[in-house]
């Protein structure tokens, strides 16, 4: 398969997929390689890592060594099966890799099931192996960009929003100052921002609805988001809580005034009395 290279913002991480792409055409035992990430999007930079699915043939997945395999694109300073099983790796330059170690029958099978959550605008630039024509063919099944449904997505939103800041509410009102950070923050934060998206038409990034905020949303959202944060101290983050509700309820009724979607207004009123310190029983 010949395909017109694809430069990006940083030529060490285009050198680095031209040799992978060299090293799976010399290793039998890979049926496919498929990037994703940035740089099938053309959103690489130096700051960018590499990521992709290493098809090897089901016969020869208990004896395919993928860190020495890894080992041969550039000296390898860190490599570890991470929390989500997933072959994460730390060059000598420091750039960062991660490799699903896949058996090529199945998984190969399952890519067409990422639709709506995987976009590969250029499928056969992203497919850097093919010995079957299988890998290409189920890649341009994510060459067309498709966001969420609007209505269900809000209503699933909202419905998140509220409950997770419930939980958030009563963990505050328990003390644990630090445990209501991570959730503010880790759980309450991004589907904001999701919901936002939705709202303003800019989901690309949806899988990671924090990435490139600045650019995507207009200044008024990055300042509301920004007025939910807070460091671990009380005061502080009480404050961020209450921003953070007000900022929820505002988008709910903007998708219920678009989508119609149901918003349970008794409901938000005692988790916004319940982050006041008001008692709600």
């Amino acid at each position: 398969m010949s395909v017109r290279p694809v430069s990006s913002a940083s030529p060490a991480l285009d050198d680095r997929i031209a040799r992978l792409r060299r090293l799976a055409e010399s290793e039998p035992r890979l049926e496919g390689v498929l990037l994703y990430g940035s740089w099938t999007v053309g959103e690489a930079d130096a700051h960018s890592d590499i990521e992709a699915y290493l098809y090897v043939e089901d016969k020869h997945l208990d004896d395919f060594d993928a860190r020495a395999f890894l080992g041969q694109l550039a000296p390898l300073e860190l490599a570890y099966t991470n929390m989500y099983g997933i072959l994460a790796v730390v060059f000598d330059d420091l750039m960062r890799g991660e490799f699903h170690i896949t058996p090529a029958g199945q998984g190969i099978e399952e890519v067409p099931t990422w639709e709506g959550m995987v976009h590969l605008p250029r499928p056969e630039a992203a497919v850097l192996l093919d010995r079957t024509g299988r890998l290409t063919r189920a890649a341009r099944r994510l060459a067309e960009f498709r966001p969420p449904e609007p209505a269900a997505t809000a209503q699933q939103l909202c419905d998140e929003l509220a409950n997770w800041t419930l939980m958030l509410a009563h963990v505050l009102a328990r003390g644990e100052v630090a445990r209501a950070h991570t959730l503010l923050h880790a759980v309450v934060g991004p589907l904001q921002l999701k919901l936002c998206r939705l709202l303003r038409g800019s989901t690309a990034h949806w899988l990671t609805p924090s990435r490139a905020l600045e650019k995507d949303l207009p200044a008024a959202d990055v300042d509301r988001y920004i007025a939910t944060t807070a460091a671990a101290r009380e005061g502080e983050l009480r404050t961020a809580a209450r921003a953070s509700w007000r900022w929820s309820r505002e988008l709910g009724a903007e998708a219920a005034g678009r989508w119609g979607i149901r918003v349970p207004e008794e409901l938000h009123e005692r988790i916004a009395d319940l982050l006041a310190g008001h008692r709600t029983d």
